[in-house]
């Protein structure tokens, strides 16, 4: 019996041990794909003020109107002026709008840049709909070269049934544009901004 014993616990381990390497991998390959399932995550269901994606056209206008104020921020590294247009827009909810922010480039050699957005306050930012947007794509510019880049959108109607949000009437949609990592290590710029800037200065495009 004592062989057959032996022979039980051995196989018990080793199914133990073959569980166990399979939660490890799970974990580690969860781990890489965090960020780009975390940004995924934040698009499709608007948490953290991330605005909603998908090409849904606008309902038409309901009653309700709400002024959308847009804001622009560029990393250091980036050689780039990078602004709104227009500083807010008043629309009704269910309503398609239209914005620009225009990039130019100040620098003496191409820099390439990748931008980021949220809107706030972070309730509203599964009612933000857009339909057209430059975020999360590579934007190479020439030195002096100048570009518009538009911003389509529209408000769910359903923001003034939701009563964590019915009250809201000012929206703040904020872009930054950051140096791409290989342009930074191209260019140099990466080592002349200090050793905590490289991973921050390529945010992984999310899949839609």
């Amino acid at each position: 019996m004592e062989p057959d014993r032996q022979q039980t616990l051995a196989r018990r381990n080793r199914r133990t041990a073959l569980a166990a390497f399979g939660v490890v991998a799970t974990m580690v390959g969860v781990s890489f794909a965090a960020v780009p399932l975390y940004q995924l995550f934040c698009r499709v269901t608007g948490f953290g003020g991330t605005p909603m994606i998908g090409g849904a056209p606008a309902p038409g206008a309901g009653q309700q109107t709400i002024t959308v104020r847009f804001n622009a921020n560029t990393q250091p590294n980036l050689p780039w002026r990078f602004e709104a247009v227009q500083a807010s827009q008043t629309l009704h909810v269910g309503e398609e709008g239209i914005a620009f922010y225009r990039a130019r480039n100040t620098g003496s050699g191409p820099a390439t840049g990748v931008s980021t957005y949220n809107v706030t306050p972070e309730t509203v930012g599964r009612y933000f709909h857009k339909t057209a947007c430059f975020c999360f794509e590579e934007q190479t510019l020439t030195p002096g070269q100048e570009v518009d880049m538009p911003l389509a959108f529209w408000i769910d109607p359903r923001i003034a049934d939701d009563p964590n949000t019915r009250n809201i009437r000012t929206i703040t949609i904020s872009y930054t544009f950051f140096r791409t990592l290989a342009d930074a290590e191209r260019s140099g710029a990466l080592a002349n901004a200090g050793p905590h800037v490289g991973r921050r200065d390529a945010p992984q495009q999310a899949t839609p």
